[in-house]
């Protein structure tokens, strides 16, 4: 798909629209003030804010933070993310009192200047695609700017909406940089190609498995989602979460993917999930036991694979990854995709948290930011939000 660049465009003393994605985790301080746990959203939007303003524009920025129901709610205010942004760009941002609206409309940046308007999603409009308020939002400005991959699957005013109304739209550097690695390693991979999916449900990953399926050499399984499939294949899976329902299905996959799906030969299992549980590691899961996470033999062969790649995408956990020691698997997987040297997409929060874990966050290609958006792009879905910059 081609799409412009914010690169391709003359910005001086225009002003850009850019939406962000400061949907960032907030907590009440000591004082009962919402402050941020984690910045990384808002550090991950600063080259293309940077690049803006040293290329002559008035900054307007824009987000959702959290579901507010379509109605103000101070304690989802991006008020928090103004106040960090300062400190991060070392220069004033202002913010409006709300996304549109004549008080809004009198605050429009000079070049040099930014403005942080208020959540979008305080206006129902907003989730809606309403064409009236995409109409209001890009009348602020003379050229949008996306830089919001984490929204980009939603169809809504300020991802899809409003692009209508502009006279020019564009990706920005994040956008451009999500759309690089995971359009490379879906279309054109250099090979061999692994795909590794965890998480507990086949159902949620059904079509990223069906996508996938065509595109890579092998696909590794883990997590609870790969006792669906040895239940398909008639093996013993104890007390393990099994999707009942989503066994047919798959045994239909593995017809389908044949001998590109592998699945864990070994597994950690417990009698009950509790922190300090005594666990022990089997080949076959015995009747009242639950699967927690990989086997060493599993993580061994695993590893074996990856090492020979050139060409990793990995989404979800091997196992119960919040509660060690039945993080094991997943971060020696995090350590293995590390150590092949291949080109590596990582998306899914619990990914990202494993390779943080395994210290090998400088050796992974690249992390998503979107979840959801990036799971959507894996499974070969059109996110609105890009299919939007199309030209």
């Amino acid at each position: 798909m081609s799409y412009l660049s914010i690169r391709d465009l003359d910005l001086n003393g225009k002003r850009v629209f850019i939406r962000v994605d400061f949907n960032v985790p907030l907590q009440k301080n000591d004082k009962g003030e919402m402050e941020i746990t984690s910045d990384k959203r808002i550090q991950a939007s600063l080259p293309t804010i940077q690049y803006a303003l040293d290329h002559g524009a008035g900054v307007i920025l824009a987000s959702h933070l959290g579901r507010p129901k379509g109605k103000p709610n101070p304690e989802m205010s991006l008020q928090p993310a103004a106040r960090r942004l300062q400190e991060l760009l070392g220069r004033p941002v202002k913010m409006a009192p709300d996304c549109v609206g004549p008080e809004v409309e009198a605050l429009k940046p000079a070049p040099g200047e930014v403005l942080l308007l208020e959540n979008l999603r305080f206006h129902p409009e907003e989730e809606k695609n309403d064409p009236e308020f995409a109409r209001k939002l890009a009348a602020l400005c003379d050229v949008y700017v996306n830089d919001a991959f984490g929204s980009a699957h939603r169809a809504h005013a300020s991802t899809e909406g409003m692009v209508r109304f502009v006279p020019q739209a564009a990706a920005g550097l994040l956008m451009e940089q999500e759309l690089k690695y995971l359009g490379m390693v879906t279309s054109h991979p250099e090979r061999p190609c692994v795909a590794i999916l965890g998480g507990a449900k086949v159902s949620d990953k059904i079509e990223v498995i069906r996508n996938l399926g065509k595109v890579v050499d092998t696909l590794l399984i883990g997590g609870a989602m790969a006792y669906t499939f040895l239940k398909a294949q008639g093996q013993p899976t104890g007390k393990s979460l099994v999707e009942e329902d989503k066994v047919e299905l798959a045994k239909t996959l593995l017809g389908e993917l044949g001998g590109k799906l592998v699945l864990p030969v070994d597994h950690v299992v417990v009698s009950e999930i509790a922190a300090g549980a005594a666990n022990e590691a089997v080949e076959t899961i015995p009747d009242g036991k639950i699967g927690v996470d990989i086997g060493p033999q599993t993580v061994a062969k695993f590893s074996k694979v990856i090492a020979g790649a050139k060409t990793v995408i990995w989404n979800g956990p091997m196992g119960i990854f919040e509660k060690p020691p039945f993080d094991r698997g997943t971060v020696a997987v995090a350590k293995a995709v590390a150590d092949s040297g291949a080109t590596s997409v990582v998306g899914g929060g619990d990914s990202e948290k494993a390779i943080k874990a395994a210290g090998v966050t400088s050796r992974i290609t690249h992390v998503s930011t979107g979840g959801g958006a990036s799971l959507e792009f894996l499974a070969g879905i059109q996110l609105p939000g890009v299919a939007a910059l199309h030209r």
